[in-house]
């Protein structure tokens, strides 16, 4: 089955001889596809909304692998047994919802041993709760799909230093191996910041929030990186 780049990555990452659970599934196209190319023997796809479930239930019949893919209807993790799933993929959601889905099933959690997630929004956040909570980035990749980036992050059971305010909102491993879109993701929030302080700066009372001198700070940090 074909992924679009930004699934293909989270695909890459998942460890080989493991099963799977993939969270918020829609269709199922990566539950399948993890199974289709040897990398898990069992996943286990989940969504709450009774149109994905079913959309991902035909898929995954159409495809005869019934018996390799299991699809669940249910809330973040909580469709879940602990230790069903030792590599959990939650892609296509924002950072916030993600900590929520990861902190509301702890015993779940817990037993996994690594998370790849793909956030469309709070990735320096999601980066610092995870490092706040015993795990570690392990791997970064960017990936482009219908003309927008997507940061894809894998990370790994165990307490590592945290990195600096700067690499946790770029990305620590995006940062030491600078791959081809990595400018374009520093360019893409810079421009963001520099929108929300220009923004600010029409404002006395905008200015006088320490959000203010935070974005002027940070958007400095961004273009010593370019």
């Amino acid at each position: 089955m074909e992924l679009d780049n930004r699934l293909r990555a989270v695909a890459d990452f998942v460890k080989s001889g493991h099963s799977a659970a993939d969270i918020g599934t829609d269709h199922g196209y990566l539950a399948i596809t993890l199974v289709e190319e040897g990398k898990c023997s069992h996943v286990i796809a989940v969504d709450k909304n009774e149109g994905p479930f079913m959309a991902a239930c035909r898929t995954v019949k159409n495809a005869g692998m019934e018996k390799s893919v299991e699809v669940r209807i249910g809330d973040g993790l909580q469709p879940l047994m602990p230790g069903e799933a030792s590599v959990i993929c939650i892609a296509g959601m924002g950072g916030h919802l993600m900590k929520d889905i990861l902190r509301q099933s702890p015993e779940v959690t817990e037993q996994a041993e690594q998370l790849v997630l793909q956030p469309m929004n709070g990735a320096g956040e999601l980066r610092r709760w995870l490092y706040e909570g015993g795990w570690h980035i392990s791997e970064e990749a960017l990936a482009e799909a219908d003309g927008k980036l997507y940061e894809i992050i894998s990370s790994e059971k165990g307490f590592k230093e945290m990195p600096s305010d700067i690499l946790l909102e770029v990305g620590p491993c995006l940062m030491r191996n600078k791959p081809p879109l990595f400018r374009r993701h520093i360019e893409e929030r810079l421009a963001k910041l520099k929108k929300a302080i220009e923004g600010m700066s029409l404002s006395s009372l905008a200015q006088a929030d320490p959000k203010y001198m935070i974005y002027k700070q940070k958007a400095s940090e961004l273009e010593e990186l370019l």
